[in-house]
């Protein structure tokens, strides 16, 4: 089935099914995180960025640029560590279901 531009798809409860998917992969990279032994120096910082996200998503009102940014934020933290990959991944793909940031025109 074929969708307009700016039609979202909902759930039988009416939640954004974009925000859920954001919802679950958010909350598996943090268990993740959470579960990782390792330590690292910018773990506080995924940990921000993640509970960033996750905040965005529970008010209703994500902001895709500033989605993007903790995206970046996150990657960069956490990038090098191979076994958090897949769930990055998911929460990128998520972060690509509100689609692109439009651009910003010249002054």
């Amino acid at each position: 089935m074929l969708r307009s531009v700016g039609q979202t798809r909902v759930t039988g409860s009416g939640e954004d099914l974009r925000a859920t998917e954001l919802r679950a992969a958010v909350s598996r990279l943090r268990r993740e995180l959470a579960g990782h032994p390792a330590e690292f120096s910018d773990r506080a910082i995924a940990e921000d960025e993640l509970a960033v996200l996750a905040a965005m998503v529970a008010a209703g009102n994500p902001e895709i640029p500033r989605m993007r940014r903790s995206l970046l934020l996150i990657a960069g933290a956490i990038g090098s560590v191979s076994a958090l990959a897949p769930a990055l991944m998911q929460v990128r793909n998520a972060v690509d279901l509100f689609g692109e940031v439009p651009p910003q025109r010249a002054l």
